[in-house]
């Protein structure tokens, strides 16, 4: 692995510390997960999620799995790791500057 794919693979192992940090009770099941005796599970584990986070207009399944499926797919196919990565962490940023830009207009909205 050469320096770009190392620095690739650790940021997307920080999107999932990410998720074991603000989701409580995932730590383990994720850490088996990225173990690679999970391979032959993680493959049909990342489409099934994919499909649900499409078919999400439907009860119960919801957009939140389509990134979580991405995400274990590009631990399988390293073309994926630095796309998959690098959305999840604009997607992150961009979130939380529309939190700030709400949480403002609530405020001014409050004042006036």
């Amino acid at each position: 692995m050469n320096h770009r794919q190392l620095r690739i693979r650790k940021r997307l192992s920080r999107q999932f510390d990410l998720i074991r940090r603000t989701v409580p009770g995932t730590g383990r099941f994720i850490d088996w997960l990225e173990a690679d005796s999970a391979r032959l599970v993680r493959f049909p584990i990342a489409i099934l999620l994919i499909l649900g986070g499409l078919l999400s207009f439907l009860p119960v399944l919801g957009i939140w799995m389509l990134p979580l499926g991405l995400m274990l797919l590009a631990l399988d196919l390293p073309f994926l790791q630095g796309p998959v990565s690098g959305l999840l962490v604009r997607f992150r940023r961009r979130i939380a500057i529309i939190w700030r830009q709400r949480l403002r207009w609530m405020v001014q909205r409050d004042r006036s």
